[in-house]
């Protein structure tokens, strides 16, 4: 078997393609593949599938294809072109690579493995492929696994918001609850931004969306009444962003007084902030003892984490109703306390009330949608950031949004 037959057979040509040449260069370990058809073959206008004679070839072209023994194997090619008589003159689909493609389809299948499993410098290496070009098979992927994506709305939404650099600098994320990915980034976090997301369905397919988990944020909640019937019935106000609203209010009271403290002489609350922020059953072991005598104190702040821990059981009921009850009792507690940072947050809590009770209609959360946040964190940490918002946002499209990010052989 000839050098030409080999590759031939390595690459999976098949008629009328075939090798006219196979370069090796030892001295830069490279392998360079030449690969041409016969006179008079025909072939297909990629437009509307006709058979056409050649009209003419293009430019001599370049495709990184996989590895030879470790030397870097380019493939070679003048692309036909045929002059459809509706199209006019277009470049034929070639079998080893996608259109405006500078790697061989096997070579892009290799990347994605990779680039699921490494970061894009990490990548590079592998693959001995520079930043840019990595990057570039990162942005086609997503932008296949997009372009073929199905447009339906899930039956649960998570919406929620992560910083993509320094400030005030967010992007918003949808998720889908029940299948754990995202569906859709938007920049900033103002009801334009969930918009986007909406106004890609027809009001039939917005119709299969039963409930959508979110914080308290008002622009997000109106982008939600302005495209989907009984909105308010379909707004979760999502429990551990409530929980993470009274933590505040909590650790707000725990300043105030341990200012006041201190001024006196007393550190009793000095370095406790954390302890505050725990639930009951997930106080570390080795600070049991000095939570339980801060608890028993008479401290603002242990009642002020009591309060908050009592709203916990709200979520705890199966039925409405009980839960209401519970509501009304918890609200009158948190609003007489004399704590004005947890009365403001209950106050804050009460105008969103219905957002609250539609758990029990709906009990979803973000938690799935928080997992996945804690998961674009770690991409960011992994690539230790990236060149600007659009980059972030292919980064968690290729590694969060369930695309089918592989390139189809022909």
């Amino acid at each position: 078997m000839d050098d030409t037959e080999l590759y031939r057979q390595i690459l999976g040509l098949a008629a009328p393609w075939q090798v006219s040449r196979v370069d090796l260069s030892a001295e830069n370990v490279r392998i360079d593949v030449w690969v041409q058809h016969p006179r008079r073959t025909r072939f297909i206008c990629p437009q509307c599938e006709r058979e056409l004679p050649v009209y003419d070839h293009a430019d001599e072209r370049e495709w990184r294809h996989l590895d030879s023994c470790q030397f870097l194997t380019y493939l070679h090619a003048k692309p036909p072109r045929v002059n459809c008589p509706e199209h006019g003159v277009v470049q034929v689909r070639l079998p080893w690579a996608e259109p405006m493609s500078r790697f061989t389809i096997l070579f892009e299948r290799l990347a994605v493995d990779v680039l699921k499993e490494c970061d894009v410098t990490g990548a590079g290496r592998l693959l001995r492929t520079s930043w840019d070009e990595t990057w570039h098979l990162m942005e086609r992927a997503v932008a296949r696994g997009l372009k073929i994506k199905e447009p339906v709305a899930p039956v649960h939404l998570g919406v929620d918001e992560k910083s993509a650099g320094r400030g005030q600098n967010y992007v918003t994320i949808v998720s889908d609850l029940e299948r754990g990915t995202v569906e859709y980034i938007a920049d900033e976090r103002r009801q334009a931004s969930l918009d986007g997301y909406f106004e890609r369905f027809s009001a039939e397919q917005l119709g299969r969306i039963e409930a959508v988990a979110m914080d308290m944020w008002e622009p997000f909640a109106n982008s939600v009444r302005a495209h989907l019937d009984n909105a308010d019935d379909k707004i979760v106000f999502d429990r551990f962003h409530v929980m993470g609203y009274l933590n505040k209010a909590v650790d707000t009271v725990r300043k105030q007084e341990n200012r006041a403290l201190v001024a006196q002489g007393d550190k009793t609350l000095s370095g406790s902030k954390y302890l505050w922020l725990y639930a009951a059953e997930n106080v570390p072991t080795k600070h049991e003892g000095r939570f339980a005598a801060l608890r028993s104190g008479d401290l603002k702040t242990a009642r002020a984490w009591a309060i908050k821990e009592s709203l916990r059981h709200f979520w705890e009921y199966v039925q409405r109703g009980w839960a209401l009850r519970h509501w009304n009792k918890w609200y009158f507690w948190a609003t007489h306390s004399r704590l004005a940072p947890i009365i403001d947050a209950a106050r804050t809590l009460k105008r969103h009330e219905s957002g609250l009770l539609s758990y029990f209609a709906h009990p979803i959360t973000n938690a799935g949608a928080e997992g996945l946040n804690s998961r674009v964190q770690a991409i960011r940490v992994s690539a230790r950031g990236y060149r600007n918002r659009e980059h972030f946002k292919t980064a968690i499209y290729f590694h969060l949004g369930g695309l089918a990010l592989y390139p189809q052989t022909h």
